[in-house]
């Protein structure tokens, strides 16, 4: 299942998700509608799900695992050349090819079975695993993680080839070129801008995507940097782990109200957050308040436009997000700014795993040394 619905008809209705009338209409890729895409990225997330579960459930993390492995690269395509439908709002840009790779490593990740990682290194060239510079990590735009990831089985594979290691080395040079860019620290116009308030900046439509993403992959490739006991050579300077979680660390606090507009972009965190967000349910009245039904073009005359905040908090959300000035206009009409996202949130759940995970390590150390003191 790739798609439910259509995002034209689904635009010209704002109404509950309650009372949409408008079809549901699921679409599916096959061996005749290909989807590489979708099927490449889906096999990565339940690869992926199946490491977390194999010890709490290891059942699930068995079924898991299964269809994943039944991931396979016979029948190439763009999901959105058999998916017309999806073309309008999320196409393929960037094409399978990062997913095929992204797909692999997480097979190989959860498996370690040497054909997935023989895949990522025949293919990383046809594919531009080991071709593609980027200074963007997205839902579409999966070469920053292939190549994080390949570039961690440089110390985590034992028994690599001249060929094998080679051609990982060529990913992780592409992994560094895009850390570096994050830093500023790549030759010439090859590094993502910042906004005057240290915002990661890449476009002006929900910037916040590729902020919360960057700093999900610079938190990992710092953790990397520090098991390996390593620094990044950048064009510009180098840097050590310390400070690449600084800046991934810099982004969370931005997000979170450090920043000029002193606003969360974490809706329902902080004293003062987007409380206009560009969202149906959000906007509307909750059905168990009224219960009178609202109409596919009602919602915009009676609650689209309205001035006043949202009746329901939308907790958990991160909007689109300021421009590169750093400027933000909370107005539902203004989508590009206030659209919530579930891709804008899915990489922050494991920056604050880490975060949290450094506090209470610092809070353990600064309690033994207190001890100690003590003692």
């Amino acid at each position: 299942m790739s798609q439910v619905g259509d995002g034209d008809t689904d635009h010209y209705c704002w109404q509950r998700p309650e009372d949409m009338t408008t079809s549901r209409q699921a679409y599916k890729i096959d061996k005749d509608n290909p989807g590489s895409d979708v099927a490449g990225e889906t096999a990565a997330a339940m690869a992926a799900a199946s490491v977390v579960f194999r010890k709490s459930n290891p059942k699930y993390a068995r079924l898991l695992l299964h269809h994943a492995r039944q991931f396979a690269d016979k029948h190439r395509g763009k999901y959105d050349g058999s998916i017309r439908e999806a073309r309008s709002y999320y196409p393929s840009w960037s094409g399978y090819e990062d997913e095929l790779l992204w797909a692999a490593l997480w097979l190989h990740r959860a498996t370690a079975r040497a054909e997935y990682l023989q895949y990522v290194v025949e293919n990383g060239g046809a594919l531009g695993g080991t071709g593609w510079a980027v200074t963007e990590f997205s839902w579409d735009v999966k070469f920053a993680g292939v190549q994080i990831l390949a570039s961690k089985l440089l110390r985590d594979e034992k028994n690599l080839t001249k060929a094998q290691t080679a051609e990982l080395q060529l990913y992780r040079s592409k992994a560094e070129h895009y850390v570096c860019a994050c830093l500023g620290r790549n030759a010439g116009a090859g590094n993502v801008r910042r906004s005057p308030g240290g915002m990661l900046y890449v476009r002006r439509w929900n910037n916040m995507q590729y902020v919360t993403g960057a700093a999900f992959l610079l938190a990992v490739y710092s953790a990397q940097l520090e098991a390996a006991g390593g620094r990044l050579r950048c064009p510009g300077g180098d840097a050590g782990p310390d400070e690449v979680m600084g800046l991934a660390r810099s982004q969370a606090e931005y997000i979170l109200g450090s920043n000029p507009m002193r606003i969360s972009y974490l809706v329902g965190f902080g004293p003062k957050y987007p409380v206009r967000v560009h969202h149906r349910g959000a906007s509307i009245v909750a059905l168990k308040r009224s219960k009178d039904f609202i109409g596919c073009t009602q919602g915009y005359y009676d609650w689209y436009g309205r001035r006043g905040a949202n009746p329901n908090v939308l907790t958990g959300a991160i909007v689109g997000g300021p421009d590169d000035r750093d400027w933000f206009r909370d107005d539902r009409e203004n989508y590009m700014q206030t659209e919530a996202c579930t891709y804008n949130t899915a990489p922050l759940v494991g920056l604050f795993a880490k975060l949290h995970h450094q506090s209470m390590t610092l809070s353990l150390d600064s309690q033994k040394m207190s001890e100690i003191q003590v003692e």
